[in-house]
């Protein structure tokens, strides 16, 4: 039997660019209805046009959000956190919601070291396509969630996102490969829009086809399991086009790039 998300309430302390992205994918998923948001920020005007499109609403604080919410749903910079729950810990504890922390690095260690051990979390770190329903939620493996709480949390998200479990010292890398990689993603299909303009495609079509090719390669491992070797090594015919783009891309360190690249994130 499904979960009943019907009456949930999901409150956002802090609306910037990553809690819209879920807030978007939620609502246009037909997950929850927009009427069944509520956040705040510190920038009350700006809140109230974001919330609008979603048919959301906006609060004045913290505590009134958290009040209003059964899942509350923290999305602000990681120093920030502390400042943003005070006020709101015994709120947080009433009526069974629970906090869900999208602020990288903090694990449910530091929740309980600040909150006390009988607030329900759950740590995620999310990536911006959550917003088209094909996210990913890199989840911490240990959490104080109720199994009900639990099943709501799968409910909401599991629609929008692949949920992945990972032990909390593995957090940190999985959050550079899922929720850094967008930006180099983006950054390969701009090359090959660039590639397919400089012979002669419109650039609309070149980024076209470029994203859905990105988005089919990922869909096809998804789907098969295949080892993404196996999956290049089907293409590369012998003394076929492919291969040769294969070996220039060789040639120019692409994969060692690519590892360079999340070494930078993760060594600082």
């Amino acid at each position: 039997m499904a979960y009943d998300l019907t009456d949930i309430t999901v409150g956002f302390i802090g609306f910037g660019n990553m809690a819209q992205a879920m807030a978007k994918g939620l609502v246009n998923a037909g997950v929850v209805r927009g009427s069944q948001i509520i956040a705040n920020a510190v920038h009350f005007d700006k809140l109230e046009q974001s919330v609008q499109a979603l048919g959301a609403r906006a609060s004045h604080s913290a505590a009134e959000t958290v009040d209003a919410a059964d899942v509350v749903i923290v999305a602000v910079k990681p120093y920030q956190v502390e400042k943003a729950l005070a006020g709101a810990e015994d709120l947080l504890r009433a009526n069974g919601r629970f906090l869900l922390s999208v602020a990288a690095g903090l694990d449910l260690r530091y929740y309980q070291d600040l909150l006390g051990k009988d607030v329900h979390v759950q740590c995620v770190i999310p990536n911006t396509p959550i917003e088209v329903g094909q996210g990913v939620l890199v989840t911490e493996s240990a959490d104080s969630l109720t199994d009900s709480q639990r099943e709501a949390f799968e409910a909401l998200f599991s629609p929008v996102a692949l949920i992945e479990r990972v032990d909390t010292a593995l957090m940190g890398i999985g959050s550079s490969v899922a929720g850094c990689a967008p930006a180099f993603t983006a950054m390969y299909i701009e090359a090959l829009g660039d590639a397919g303009v400089k012979y002669g495609l419109q650039r609309n079509v070149a980024y076209r086809l470029a994203a859905k090719m990105t988005e089919g390669v990922g869909a096809l491992y998804m789907d098969t399991g295949v080892n993404p070797g196996a999956l290049k090594d089907a293409v590369c015919s012998p003394g076929g086009t492919t291969i040769k783009g294969v070996t220039e891309l060789e040639k120019a360190g692409f994969r060692g790039a690519v590892v360079r690249a999340v070494d930078a994130i993760e060594m600082g």
